[in-house]
């Protein structure tokens, strides 16, 4: 069954964290190899408000395979999660911080209504 049309994580790394280990983390989210089903890992550079350099990780999903296989090994978690507890513990946990790894899901509803992808987040997330 198709749940969504893309999923994207990206994640935020600033100038005194340590890089390596924030895109260790990130990798870990993804129960398969980007590099080998061809998903892109894209990493831009922007500057934050005090002139910091920050790093931010992107990648998207778009294959049905690929993304019924991230939902089923995050299925029980929440959607925005706190990067310090998932590098540090690997507990994923709910914040309201800057400072995590963001998830975004584009449900699939047909038609596009509302209360249509409501039924579907429910349906997914009450396994």
């Amino acid at each position: 069954m198709k749940y969504a049309h893309s999923i994207k994580l990206t994640v935020f790394s600033y100038e005194n964290e340590n890089i390596s280990n924030i895109l260790d983390a990130f990798l870990k989210f993804f129960p398969f190899s980007l590099e080998e089903n061809k998903v892109e890992l894209k990493k831009t550079e922007a500057k934050g408000a005090t002139e910091s350099n920050i790093a931010i990780f992107e990648a998207v999903l778009t294959k049905t395979k690929l993304i019924n296989r991230f939902l089923d090994f995050i299925l029980d978690f929440f959607i925005r999660f706190d990067k310090e507890e998932w590098m540090n513990n690997k507990k994923l946990e709910l914040t309201d911080s800057g400072k995590c790894f963001h998830l975004k899901i584009n449900v699939a509803a047909f038609p596009k209504k509302r209360e249509v992808g409501l039924k579907i987040v429910k349906e997914l997330f009450g396994k």
